[in-house]
């Protein structure tokens, strides 16, 4: 009988091995495990049958020969196995508050390392870049395989699948669940070196982008006119992109800059942009002609150098470098991930927990959906001209179009004129956003406002005694109205990832399913941004208009991470690419993705404009977060309108864990994740403006 369970169970594991195996079976391993299975049910009780059967399975299909031979093994076994409900339990609390304290210190360091590299505090030097590009926690699974720890985790808790997750996972009680998570923390076995190499390579990009600024007052026109202020420093994409959002409030020029934007952008995809014109302000430059030449004016204190070599040689496809430095380093991790060989398959499967496939008909829905085409003509008519390919970007749903960004920029500048001054106003915000002010002071206590060197993050904590860190651009005249709207997104992600940690039951089950809902929970709190500058809420038509916007934003970036997966399949299909190479096909891959989704509205082909998110280079497959987080931000939008409490509607939602998607959205709204929500409430807002007008 002993035998026939390790049999099965033994049959379980294999057929786990695609997604927990890491080596072949050592040959003494069977044997071994089916005497000690025994030994443990005889010490134990029948009753611990099962479980000593697949604890000692799971060990085995990681087991490896450094790990020690039978003898180790079985006295591993033996000391190690909870054989009862007492001991398991002592077994799981310890194990919670350890990788707390284990984490959440290792986070610390993280944080402190990257201070010179993240904030915008002057230059990097190369031991600057050395401590940003070192990763802590790299060994931490490889040394917690070597000292036995994972082991005694995989010995006591049960290892699941995602498709058990999906199906059992609403049936499990909040332990079954922290135990679920306890023990995913060891799937799959990864070496150190591996770990850095991908922390090494993602530093680089990093770095990359996060230098890549264009002096605006420094490009000219074909009649040499400069149309941008000067000091007008704008990083990519980010504050490209919202350079043209704020363009469409200029009546006078607005379009002139939006166009000569679009064709920074696409210089940047296309790798065109003469490299001495990245971040130098010291020369002048046409985005159309391409002629780069000493700078006529100076708004910067930066030094001429002696000799300043002006060039048009374009960066050697640098972008797509450090594209493909991620990629090579992501596929080290492929050999340890039978189950998610792929970088796409981890992404998806284990990152997310949402198949490629479904992510695909999600965005389809909305890309396919006739509400794109009218919703895009509708965008026309509020132009009153054409569409062209930067209305991508269009925010004129938006409340607050009334006003301009100069005027914008002078109200936040003057409020906010250091970060420290964002953070103190912070209790205030979250009050009037719905917290009750006791609650919305010991929130903000959690939070520390620091000024980015790049587009801005939140970095939440590791341990429930640190805080969480808000990041974005503040100038030495204050933060102006970018920066202030990316606040106030980076917020709703503090107060996500102190909720989630601080008031969560298990520490195993802190923050939420993946970034695709803290994503949204962020939104939330963007969408808000001009109501919190004391600009008044929305009445029923700015609310119509905010849902439009909302489509129109999750229909963009949906197409901007089908060029994101698609480049990442080729990479898979040509691993031995040149940075030529691989420029060639993601430009391929954004003009098709442009065609087959865009064009049809637009009226253009062949654009690039989809490439140019710096995400592509920086994080890994990120980008699917925002379209999927668009379509659950208008779920949790719904429920909180309904139950007419935001503020402890998003608590409510922010301590329910990570669990599986589905479920932590059924617990939530009621309705598993998908875009019908989005769909049902654009067709409701075209309708609604339409009556308006008299349609």
């Amino acid at each position: 009988m002993a035998r026939n369970i390790y049999v099965l169970v033994s049959a379980l594991l294999l057929a786990l091995a695609p997604v927990y195996g890491t080596a072949a079976e050592l040959a003494w391993l069977p044997a071994a495990s089916a005497e000690l299975e025994k030994e443990l049910v005889a010490r134990y009780g029948e009753a611990q049958r099962t479980r000593a059967a697949r604890g000692l399975s799971q060990v085995a299909s990681f087991w490896r020969d450094e790990d020690g031979d039978q003898a180790v093994f079985a006295e591993f076994a033996r000391n190690n196995f909870a054989g009862d409900a007492a001991s398991l339990d002592l077994l799981f609390e310890r194990f919670e508050s350890q990788l707390e304290v284990l984490y959440g210190h290792l986070h610390e360091i993280n944080v402190a390392f990257r201070l010179q590299s993240d904030l915008d505090r002057g230059p990097i030097t190369a031991s600057d870049a050395a401590f940003a590009a070192y990763d802590p926690t790299a060994h931490v699974n490889a040394d917690f395989f070597a000292n036995k720890l994972a082991f005694t985790v995989l010995l006591n808790f049960r290892l699941t699948t995602l498709a058990e997750r999906v199906s059992q996972g609403s049936d499990w009680s909040r332990r079954q669940w922290a135990e679920a998570r306890l023990a995913g923390e060891f799937t799959p076995r990864v070496p150190a070196d591996v770990s850095q190499a991908v922390a090494d390579a993602g530093a680089r990009a990093q770095a990359y982008i996060d230098d890549y600024n264009i002096w605006m007052h420094h490009l000219l026109n074909d009649q040499g006119e400069r149309l941008f202020p000067a000091g007008m420093k704008l990083l990519t994409h980010w504050n490209l992109r919202d350079q043209i959002r704020a363009d469409y409030t200029d009546p006078v020029r607005g379009l002139e800059k939006q166009r000569m934007t679009q064709r920074v952008m696409e210089r940047i995809v296309e790798q065109t942009v003469p490299a001495v014109v990245v971040n130098n302000p010291l020369v002048d430059w046409s985005p159309y002609s391409n002629e780069v030449k000493a700078a006529a004016v100076s708004d910067s204190d930066r030094p001429v150098p002696t000799e300043l070599v002006i060039t048009n040689e374009p960066e050697p496809d640098s972008r797509y470098a450090a594209i493909l430095g991620n990629f090579h380093a992501a596929r080290q991790l492929d050999r340890y991930s039978p189950g998610s060989p792929t970088e796409i398959a981890r992404s998806f499967d284990r990152g997310r927990e949402i198949s490629e496939d479904r992510v695909r008909e999600m965005f389809a829905d909305v890309l396919e959906s006739p509400l794109f085409a009218e919703v895009g003509a509708l965008v026309s008519a509020r132009l009153g001209r054409p569409l062209e390919p930067f209305d991508i970007w269009y925010n004129g749903f938006r409340g607050g179009d009334g006003y301009a960004q100069s005027e914008l920029d002078v109200l936040t500048r003057e409020r906010y004129p250091t970060a420290a001054a964002y953070e103190a106003d912070i209790p205030r915000q979250l009050t009037e956003l719905g917290f009750e002010p006791a609650r919305a002071t010991v929130l903000a206590d959690n939070i520390i406002v620091e000024p980015a060197r790049g587009s801005g993050h939140a970095w939440g904590a590791q341990k429930r005694s640190s805080k969480t860190r808000l990041r974005t651009r503040v100038a030495a005249d204050g933060m102006d109205y970018k920066g202030y709207n990316i606040a106030v997104h980076e917020m709703g992600h503090n107060v996500e990832q102190t909720i989630s940690l601080n008031d969560m039951d298990y520490y195993s089950l802190e923050g939420v399913p993946n970034t695709a809902f803290t994503e949204a929970l962020a939104f939330v709190f963007q969408a808000r941004d001009l109501e919190l500058l004391g600009l008044g809420g929305p009445d029923e038509k700015s609310r119509a208009l905010q849902v439009l916007d909302d489509f129109w934003s999750t229909a963009e970036i949906a197409g901007v991470a089908l060029v994101e997966i698609g480049m990442w399949h080729w990479l898979y299909e040509h691993p031995e690419a040149t940075p030529a190479e691989l420029k060639a096909a993601t430009l391929d891959i954004a003009r098709g993705v442009w065609n087959r989704y865009f064009a049809p509205v637009f009226g253009q082909r062949d654009v690039v404009l989809l490439g140019v998110y710096s995400h592509m280079v920086r994080r890994n497959l990120y980008l699917a977060n925002y379209p999927i987080g668009g379509m659950i931000a208008r779920q949790i939008e719904e429920q909180m309108n309904q139950a007419g409490a935001l503020g402890a509607e998003f608590e409510r939602m922010a301590r329910i864990g990570r669990v599986t998607p589905d479920l932590w959205m059924e617990k939530a709204t009621g309705a598993p994740v998908g875009p019908e929500a989005l769909l049902r409430a654009t067709e409701r807002s075209l309708k609604s403006i339409r009556d308006a007008a008299g349609d």
